[in-house]
């Protein structure tokens, strides 16, 4: 007995011991830091096209760097632009970071990038780099109505007097309008190299590398902490991303518009189930999909749902699912607090929900014709579709003459018919159309002939009558 006590007690004290050890070596890398000595300088990177993506990028590296108590918020930045209002939210989160943000232009800092880092508190560029350029333009490149200048040239200008810079030469980065003297002529948007940007006070100064921009802040003693994300942030900022998104939406619609030509719910219910909530959950999780929103698109639901199994036919209830449905799809992508649209005009939703919608459509008719092409090309895939002809002279039929016995027979129908459904005849089940209208379920109904491989049916009643 103490033989076998004292095997136990070993090992559970080789398992405490593992336990402790795994335990230690997680929170290893927090003690190194906390020992560290010096200045801490929390890093992040944006080196993509300025979208949802980068936006979260940038909120979890501030309240990061809040957590750790870093020093200094340090961001890596080279972007040709992108969307306005991920933009203006990275500006927002920067300029209320607790901390000094610093800001190292590698390359490039266009457009929304010119705003971006003229919301940190220090520029600095490599040589070479240069920033500007942001007017406000389309997808295909065309300048936006003045409207959007407007309001791209105020946020400009407010975050240049914010951080203590030229506010004219901020609006000249939008408007080719704005002359400013000696500095930009009428007719151009401003853009600067390095080199104008050191002179006109745009940059703090010309660096290769972090360690020269610490360097060049007269920042001695410190160490630097990149960002690092999750698996759990990794998987959101992939399902956030704007192709994945699309693709999701377009399993929804195509869900949706597969389960409106089958009666009952079956995959693609389930498919499209499964795309709203992978779609909804990390906007949710990234405060762009708001409560509301979300409501509005299960009331969608529920009329399509109401639609299909206690209306007959398709009408009000169906097509208000579908527009609740595609609004909500559209606003969710939309960056709104509560009913406030500021930060998103009419225009812009309206022309969301035109993407939504046709991108989805496109991308869902593509797919389908895509596969065909590579089903009857491949060939391997090739073997699952049917290539031998089956002609008449070798026997072959196109549909089984037998069902011409059920013509007469009285039956039940086991599912709405609206007008295809299910009818049970000599206790069996057999697929069937209605002739004339809707057919209630349980209603006694009449073969009334066969054609193109199906039973045509009328309600028994009604046709002895007649």
């Amino acid at each position: 007995m103490n033989v076998k006590w004292g095997e136990k007690y070993a090992q559970f004290g080789a398992k405490l011991f593992f336990y402790l050890l795994f335990f230690f070596l997680c929170l290893l890398p927090d003690i190194l830091l906390a020992q560290q000595n010096g200045t801490k300088v929390y890093c992040f990177t944006i080196d993509e096209a300025i979208a949802k993506p980068a936006q979260r990028k940038t909120e979890l590296a501030v309240k990061e760097a809040e957590k750790q108590q870093a020093d200094i918020l340090f961001l890596h930045l080279n972007t040709f632009g992108g969307e306005l209002e991920a933009a203006e939210s990275i500006r927002t989160a920067l300029l209320d970071a607790p901390m000094p943000v610093f800001v190292f232009i590698d390359k490039n800092a266009a457009s929304a990038g010119a705003l971006i880092s003229i919301a940190c508190d220090s520029i600095y560029m490599s040589q070479g780099a240069s920033i500007g350029a942001a007017s406000v333009v389309n997808q295909t490149g065309e300048v936006m109505p003045d409207k959007y200048q407007s309001y791209m040239r105020s946020m400009m200008r407010a975050t240049a007097i914010t951080n203590g810079r030229d506010p004219d030469m901020a609006q000249a980065m939008v408007d080719p309008d704005i002359e400013v003297k000696d500095v930009s002529e009428k007719g151009k948007v401003l853009t600067f190299t390095t080199t104008e940007a050191i002179q006109f006070g745009f940059c703090e100064g010309e660096a290769h590398s972090k360690e020269e921009v610490m360097e060049l802040a007269g920042v001695e003693d410190y160490y630097f902490v990149e960002q690092e994300t999750s698996w759990i942030e990794k998987i959101i900022l992939f399902l956030i991303h704007p192709m994945v998104s699309g693709i999701l939406i377009m399993i929804i619609v195509g869900g949706i518009y597969f389960e409106l030509q089958t009666p009952g719910i079956g995959f693609p219910s389930l498919a499209a189930l499964v795309a709203a909530a992978l779609y909804f959950a990390p906007h949710y999780l990234h405060g762009l999909a708001e409560h509301w929103e979300i409501i509005l698109f299960v009331v969608g639901i529920g009329l399509i749902i109401l639609e299909i199994f206690a209306f007959p036919g398709f009408g009000v209830a169906g097509i208000s699912g579908i527009i609740l449905i595609i609004a909500a799809l559209a606003l969710s992508m939309t960056l709104n607090f509560g009913f406030d649209f500021t930060f998103a005009p009419p225009t812009t939703i309206i022309k969301k929900i035109a993407i939504a919608l046709g991108f989805s459509t496109a991308g869902f008719l593509s797919s389908i014709w895509l596969g065909m092409r590579i089903i009857n090309t491949n060939t391997r895939l090739g073997a699952i579709a049917l290539k031998i002809e089956m002609s008449k002279e070798t026997g072959f039929i196109s549909q089984d003459l037998t069902m011409n016995d059920l013509v007469g027979k009285i039956g039940r129908a086991t599912t709405f018919l609206r007008p295809a459904g299910k009818v049970e005849i000599d206790n069996e089940i057999y697929d069937a159309v209605s002739e004339f209208g809707v057919i209630e379920k349980d209603t006694e109904i009449k073969v009334v002939r066969f054609e193109n491989s199906q039973l045509v049916v009328v309600i028994a009643k009604l046709y002895t009558a007649k």
